[in-house]
């Protein structure tokens, strides 16, 4: 890709993420915060019903509608699902609008602070997000890298340019003046750096970067029957980003019981306690820390 003709700035697809959905609003009526004279922004919000009832989803979790296989699948027909084959349609499969970038906006209850979701390791990707963790030290690069488009449910899978940006921590359906603007200057810094590189003028960046890998997903302790019998260990709770070594504690039972890490290798947990995963049966999930050179 040596030219971005078309930037893609999603939000709201999740409906409760008020973050993103009202960072769109934004940008739609005030249009000439996200216009670059090299390329074309345009914004979408990806779930309008979910967000109009303040839910996460109507039917079903869009973020999960977008493998390849199902948004080819036309006997799929509830709205997330339909809402999905909709999107990329206007983003991937129109050849006038087809996006060459996707900026995916969502928000967290887990202590994500501002967080680069890469689902891919474009080099292209990697050097936006160097850049954005040195221009800002507060940002923290995730990957969870799927071996194939084929195998990868979220709406960057439309596209091999993008990321989502992930801040946390916020209830649902809340906005936050210091997390929505922080997002907001993230998106600017993104379309800023695509401006330039479509200009030949890509800033420079350090040389290494500091990656966390996706190992695995945790669930909560449960019964034989599925009912939760504990929580996420208050020493642990908030943690996200910081080392959890083999025997730390890492749930407490309802009857006061420590479970520790019994892990073999120091990892890194994120989306603790995220509220929206306890239906995923997912606690949170075990990154390894990693340097990489760029």
């Amino acid at each position: 890709m040596n030219q971005i003709n078309r930037v893609a700035i999603v939000g709201g697809t999740h409906g409760n993420e008020f973050t993103g959905a009202y960072l769109i609003q934004k940008f739609s009526q005030f249009p000439d915060l996200i216009t670059r004279q090299s390329f074309k922004t345009v914004t979408l919000l990806a779930n309008p019903n979910a967000f109009a009832a303040g839910r996460r989803y109507v039917e079903k979790d869009l973020n999960r509608c977008f493998l390849k296989q199902d948004l080819q699948d036309s006997t799929l027909s509830s709205y997330e699902e339909l809402q999905a084959k909709s999107i990329q349609h206007t983003l991937a499969s129109n050849k006038d609008k087809q996006a060459d970038f996707i900026l995916d906006l969502h928000s967290s209850t887990a202590n994500m602070g501002l967080t680069i979701i890469l689902v891919n390791s474009h080099p292209l990707n990697l050097k936006l997000a160097a850049y954005l963790s040195q221009i800002n030290p507060l940002v923290r690069i995730y990957r969870c890298s799927f071996k194939s488009i084929e195998e990868n449910p979220f709406v960057n899978s439309l596209c091999e340019l993008g990321f989502a940006i992930e801040v946390g921590p916020i209830a649902q359906g809340l906005l936050k003046a210091t997390l929505f603007q922080q997002t907001e200057e993230l998106v600017y810094a993104v379309l800023d750096y695509l401006e330039r590189f479509n200009q030949g003028a890509t800033p420079s960046t350090n040389e290494t970067l500091i990656l966390y890998n996706h190992l695995s997903v945790v669930d909560y302790p449960k019964k034989q029957d599925g009912t939760i019998f504990g929580m996420i260990h208050p020493e642990l709770q908030d943690k996200d980003y910081h080392a959890l070594n083999p025997g730390d504690p890492i749930f407490i039972t309802f009857d006061g019981k420590i479970i520790i890490y019994q892990g073999a290798s120091t990892v890194w947990p994120i989306f603790i306690n995220e509220a929206a995963y306890y239906e995923k049966g997912i606690a949170m999930c075990f990154t390894q820390m990693q340097q990489i050179n760029i």
